[in-house]
């Protein structure tokens, strides 16, 4: 594997769209969510928390995910440009909904839980698009603990009667 060490103002870019909406919600959280995190699987804590770390260190210091030139790689690059997109609209459903438990776990356009799906999947594109197994399994770990605390908030929603 080829280490392109440098600066990704693309991997930037997507971490701005991924923490400027989770920057937002931090005023605008639901009203039981703090209940809700004391239940959360400490395995899938440790693998969200360290994903997280790690996604957002390599989505920086790899230059794999630069516009170098424009080839069919790039559709990969559009495409996970697209499902950020799409994340971006969930937030926009989130803050203009009531702001419940139900509206934090919501599905779109069929994705479940998409405030975690969504993020994972464009960032698991990312990692293809630069080729670095490096983003990739680290969008794995991030992905099995944010998707699966998302899906256990939601299955506790369900059992509650809400969703």
């Amino acid at each position: 594997m080829n280490w392109n060490l440098g600066f990704s103002y693309v991997g930037l870019f997507f971490l701005f769209m991924l923490y400027i909406p989770n920057i937002i919600w931090s005023k605008y959280k639901p009203k039981d969510y703090d209940i809700f995190m004391k239940t959360e699987n400490k395995v899938l804590v440790i693998f969200e928390k360290i994903g997280e770390v790690l996604v957002t260190c390599v989505s920086l210091i790899f230059t794999d995910f630069n516009i170098n030139a424009i080839n069919y790689w790039s559709i990969v690059l559009l495409l996970a440009f697209l499902v950020m997109l799409l994340y971006e609209i969930y937030w926009i459903k989130y803050f203009r909904s009531e702001k419940t438990m139900q509206d934090m776990y919501s599905s779109l356009l069929g994705i479940p839980v998409a405030g975690a799906t969504l993020s994972v999947f464009a960032f698991l594109l990312l990692g293809i698009y630069g080729r670095n197994i490096v983003m990739i399994l680290s969008v794995i770990l991030l992905g099995i603990g944010h998707i699966g605390i998302s899906l256990g908030h939601r299955k506790q929603i369900q059992i509650g009667g809400k969703i």
